[in-house]
């Protein structure tokens, strides 16, 4: 009998930039392969090599097929198989009779597992809002810099990604493209091959650095003051565009005396870089026209991250960059995407739920201190349960010890929908089986591209798992909720997040993607979706909550010190997507064990050669690991490959046992993961 295949169009799920069209070829019901979407001009046909192998990921050996109950201690691993039914209706039970009390003790715990917005939220968010749940304020990534666009240009919106082709300088700061955004790289070097000069800022010397012209190794959380330098060079070279600087900006004049106090040697000495390369980045960035900046969230994950991303942001206005195509900065153009989310997560819902309580908002990144909390008039009831879904916070929220300790709670009702036994999954009282981005439908909006891309299930869910609409609408049906919102399809929903003219359904149906218009050069004649509709290098929105209204220079919380004279920053390694992918096979292999980079000049004092097994420690905890000694860590700096999960770790721990939950970006409430002082000892034989 002839086998039969066929060829189904789907969408990365992944927490990239990139959110790359895929095509699942099929054959007697298995996947056979996973390629990139050639007709898809981003993907142009080609993945990253996580995502070449998940079919690997999806018929993965440990994969959690079946409902499971906890019959051991917390974090013990050990778990019986129940049914569906039993599973739901004991959790449906335990939820309704802590809402009785008050719904506010329910958490919600999600973050970007998928960044569908069907899977990733719309039922599920629905459900936690008719419950009345605490709302989850979701800062572990991106918060800080999302933050800094809002006030600057406007919303979370730059230059489109492909015309960077057309830019002839082109700095990427604080980002490893190579590793985090492969089609922006490959268009990238498309611009180099013909003639751009590429620039890479960043602490480590990344495969990306290694490919640039020039490759500025600051230290961690010196960006603002880099930026700084840039301009006080423009000004007393006099390449200032001071037309577009009049018509476009707002408080140039303000921030010009600030960034008079920050002459190149001056920023040097802060950044440890010399002055040379101060006066080179200003002179390429502002005299080589279209010039461009792709930022990444590598900058903002220190105590002033946001205000480094506004004081980047200003550069590419002050030069008139904007004026080009080709020319300005990208951090994200998510703002461009005219996502349905009050239809999607129905935010109406929560005032039944509350029933006339106030709302509560729980920050995701505090999460380790958040459930040691006592009820407090401040704070709130106690958290008494959590519902995890599209995360693995033991393993990626900082301060893990503490994590460790609030989720070890005996009093604590955890619910994990999964598809491993992660280190969360261990500490769950119930483990629920969750398809896979194969197996269900979704839609994504992207961060970096400007394309709606449409998700077909390609196979039938393995064993007995459900998507997290199902599973949310199940439990709905359980506690009565009888809004018709919960009786909406998986592709109703599709349909519901985008219902706008410039998103036709029956085009994302036929052909899987959908592309936004966008100008080639969004902000040539200024029109910046502020609410003067300029560049707001003063923000009177921030000046009226009393912050400050100019980006600013603010210091490291946790800079290096006597005791623990090392900055650590902590980025994820080449074939993981923070901790995804950690534990397939082929992958793990690629990556060995978990490595800390290490320069010659803080190795040798310390008897420290590759391969020797050391500790990485600070106040909050020790982190065991592999030395790799060699160049790609700068003098002072370690680097501490990321996140591997805790039980695959040497001594059951991982890098966030060291980085910091009590301490919060300047903006946005986001985690400080890169402001981290540790020191480094050999472990003996």
């Amino acid at each position: 009998m002839a086998s039969s295949e066929t060829t189904v169009t789907g969408a990365c799920p992944h927490d990239c930039p990139d959110t790359c069209s895929l095509l699942s070829t099929v054959r007697d019901g298995r996947v056979v392969k996973v390629a990139g979407n050639p007709a898809h001009p981003m993907t142009d046909g080609v993945l990253c090599t996580k995502v070449a192998r998940y079919d690997q990921r999806l018929y993965h050996r440990d994969r959690v097929l079946y409902p499971l109950k906890r019959v051991g201690p917390k974090g013990s691993g050990q778990f019986q198989r129940v049914s569906w039914d039993e599973a739901l209706d004991d959790i449906a039970q335990r939820l309704h009779a802590i809402a009785q009390r008050d719904p506010r003790a329910i958490l919600p715990y999600h973050y970007a597992g998928t960044m569908g917005l069907v899977q990733g939220g719309s039922l599920c968010t629905r459900f936690f809002n008719r419950l009345g749940a605490s709302q989850l304020d979701a800062t572990i990534c991106a918060s800080a810099g999302a933050t800094a666009l809002t006030y600057t240009l406007g919303a979370t919106v730059g230059m489109p990604v492909q015309t960077f082709a057309q830019s002839k300088v082109i700095v990427i700061w604080g980002s490893n493209a190579i590793t985090s955004s492969l089609h922006f790289w490959r268009i990238a070097q498309q611009a180099k091959r013909d003639g751009a000069k590429l620039i890479c800022i960043d602490p480590r010397r990344t495969e990306t650095a290694e490919k640039c012209h020039e490759h500025l190794a600051i230290r961690p959380g010196t960006d603002a003051a880099l930026a700084f330098g840039v301009l006080h060079e423009c000004v007393i070279n006099g390449w200032v565009d001071n037309a577009y600087v009049a018509q476009h900006t707002l408080g140039w004049s303000a921030l010009r005396e600030r960034v008079m106090a920050w002459p190149a040697e001056r920023v040097a000495a802060y950044c440890g870089i010399s002055e040379a390369q101060v006066r080179s980045l200003a002179r390429d960035v502002a005299t080589t026209q279209p010039a461009a900046i792709r930022v990444n969230y590598g900058v903002q994950r220190v105590k002033g991250g946001a205000n480094a991303v506004r004081a980047i942001l200003c550069i590419p206005a002050v030069t008139g960059a904007w004026r080009h195509v080709g020319g300005g900065a990208l951090l994200s153009n998510s703002g461009r995407f005219p996502k349905q989310m009050a239809a999607l997560e129905q935010p109406e819902l929560r005032t039944k739920g509350l029933a006339g309580r106030p709302n509560r908002i729980v920050n995701m990144t505090t999460i380790g201190h958040d459930l040691l909390r006592e009820a407090s008039a401040d704070f709130g009831p106690r958290l008494e349960a959590l519902v995890v879904f599209n995360s693995n916070p033991v393993a990626i929220a900082p301060d893990s010890r503490r994590v460790v300790q609030g989720f070890k709670r005996e009093d604590l009702f955890t619910v994990v929908l999964e598809h491993f036994m992660t280190d969360t999954a261990d500490h769950a009282d119930y483990v629920l089986p969750a398809t896979q981005q194969l197996e269900h439908w979704d839609i994504h909006a992207s961060y970096g591209h400007t394309d709606v891309l449409l998700n077909r299930p390609a196979v039938e869910p393995m064993g007995e798992a459900k998507p997290n609409t199902e599973i949310f609408r199940q439990l709905a049906k359980r506690l009565g909720f009888g809004e018709p919102g919960f009786q909406d399809s998986d592709q109703d929903l599709c349909r519901q997040a985008f219902a706008h003219a410039d998103v036709p359904f029956d085009l994302l149906l036929q052909q899987g993607f959908v592309s936004l218009p966008v100008p080639d050069a969004p902000f040539a004649h200024g029109g910046f979706p502020t609410p003067s509709g300029k560049c707001e290098m003063f923000s009177e929105r921030l000046a009226q909550q009393g912050l400050e209204p100019l980006p600013q220079v603010i210091a490291n919380i946790d800079p290096p010190n006597e005791r623990h004279p090392l900055a650590m920053i902590s980025p994820p390694a080449r074939n993981f997507l923070n901790s995804s992918f950690v534990n397939v096979d082929s992958l793990q292999a690629m990556e060995e064990r978990p490595l800390l980079e290490m320069h010659p000049d803080d190795a040798a004092p310390r008897g420290i050669a590759s391969g020797d097994v050391v500790e990485v420690f600070n106040d909050r905890g020790r982190y065991r690991c592999v030395a790799e000694v060699g160049a790609r860590a700068r003098s002072g700096v370690v680097v501490g490959l990321s996140i591997w999960w805790r039980k695959l770790g040497l001594n059951g721990t991982n890098v966030n046992e060291l980085t910091s939950a009590s301490e919060l970006t300047d903006l946005g409430r986001a985690p400080v993961f890169y402001d981290c002082a540790v020191e480094v000892e050999k472990v003996a034989a």
